[in-house]
């Protein structure tokens, strides 16, 4: 049945059929209608519809006509209004002058409808990319680090989760998966496999949902048998320039497959312009890259690393990973991925350096993301349930401070819950 969507009285859409039903979120409204008639056309209903579900208030008529009220206003016909009551402090309150402040910042916070009026930070679903671990199995297996999250089967358990996101609002997914061990190799070869896993749950995605946003990871760590995010010399340091040709040749697979944002987060010098010429060479030009522009080498991603197997065989990431002391760093990692030719500029960990948020913020145009990781998560999740804090409001308050700080987007595993919260569900 076709719907046209009319302006009725008060600003409000109201949903009329072809057949002049009235119907509000499918539901027949029979409340009362006005008729609206144009020249030459035959009158039609439109309906009054309030902004709450509360019931209309009965208010008894005066019988009078405009005039007479009128005419009862110019003679002050009107009951005097009642006296004026203050509200009185505990017996015990002190009695004191006011003081003498032009300005009281508390006025604007005294109603719950002038805080939403004048609330300078929202939080929408849309704010969500939901990260989701995949594996070759048909099982989903829970992450014991990470309560409430899985390695999803890449066949059902992934179809599954992303049909529950949508349902409430959250629209872009990002991809990790976990590698058997057979498939890893020092270079990472399986990580440009066209038929490797990310690449066929990308196209599973795109056939089912076409219209979801998928980001991708671009780093050799999931690949690797060493654990590192780049090819390893036999002196334990990390290649730049090989990898860097290694992430160019993934970065394309991932885009073949039907990718909308590849994001490189191995830390390598150089990779953005790299990548970025690579997908222009394969004639992806659409394809975005979201640049890892501030990751610290941080003891956050524990919980992460579990999920994925992911973690170095030895040694540790400093030698690539920002150092969590340094803060103006971030500004030169912010400047070449600028100049490289980043779509969106990317802080890991998140809450922790909110700080670093803020400066990307504050010093590009473009679009900020920030990452609240494995280790943020879980924290929140373990004081939840030995009911140390209340999980529901850290995790939306959490949210809420990232975005102030300046995230246009966050990812994080409570993506769908807190979008259950925003859409008035509990939280799953």
């Amino acid at each position: 049945m076709a719907s046209i969507l009319s302006p009725a009285p008060g600003n409000v859409g109201v949903v009329r059929s072809i057949d002049d039903k009235i119907y509000v979120g499918l539901r027949p409204l029979s409340t009362r209608t006005y008729v609206a008639v144009a020249r030459g056309s035959k009158a039609r209903p439109f309906a009054v519809v309030r902004a709450s579900s509360e019931k209309e208030v009965s208010v008894k008529s005066s019988g009078l006509s405009i005039e007479e009220c009128e005419a009862a206003a110019v003679a002050g016909k009107f009951p005097d209004p009642p006296p004026l009551y203050r509200p009185q402090g505990p017996k015990g309150t002190p009695v004191v002058q006011p003081l003498p402040l032009s300005r009281r910042p508390r006025r604007n916070r005294k109603s719950p409808a002038l805080r939403a009026a004048f609330q300078e930070t929202t939080l929408s679903p849309s704010n969500f990319v939901h990260p989701l671990f995949i594996h070759e199995g048909e099982e989903d297996v829970p992450i014991g680090a990470m309560p409430g999250c899985f390695r999803l089967g890449w066949r059902h358990g992934l179809l599954e989760e992303v049909y529950k996101a949508r349902d409430v609002g959250v629209n872009s997914f990002v991809l990790f998966p976990k590698i058997p061990d057979a498939l890893k190799s020092q270079t990472g070869d399986e990580a440009y496999n066209d038929n490797g896993l990310v690449p066929r749950a990308i196209r599973l995605l795109k056939d089912k949902y076409p219209d979801i946003v998928i980001y991708t990871d671009v780093a050799l760590d999931p690949y690797s048998s060493d654990g590192h995010d780049g090819i390893v010399r036999e002196d334990g340091v990390i290649m730049n320039d090989e990898t860097v040709h290694q992430l160019c040749r993934q970065a394309v697979s991932q885009a073949r497959a039907g990718a909308d944002v590849v994001s490189p987060s191995d830390m390598m010098d150089g990779r953005i312009l790299a990548i970025r010429m690579a997908l222009d060479a394969e004639g992806f030009q659409d394809v975005s890259i979201m640049s890892y522009t501030a990751k610290y080498a941080s003891a956050f991603y524990g919980p992460f690393r579990e999920a994925l197997d992911s973690n170095p065989r030895f040694g540790d990431k400093k030698t690539y990973q920002m150092n969590p002391a340094n803060y103006r760093e971030a500004l030169v990692e912010t400047e070449a991925d600028e100049a490289e030719g980043a779509d969106i500029l990317l802080v890991k960990p998140g809450l922790p350096y909110l700080d670093i948020i803020r400066l990307l913020r504050d010093n590009s145009s473009l679009p900020i993301a920030a990452y609240q990781v494995s280790g943020e998560y879980s924290m929140i999740k373990a004081g939840g349930v030995l009911k140390m804090i209340d999980e529901e409001k850290v995790m939306m308050e959490s949210l809420l401070c990232l975005r102030r700080a300046g995230a246009d987007i966050i990812l994080t595993y409570f993506a769908r819950q807190a979008a259950s919260v925003l859409c008035g569900m509990k939280g799953n």
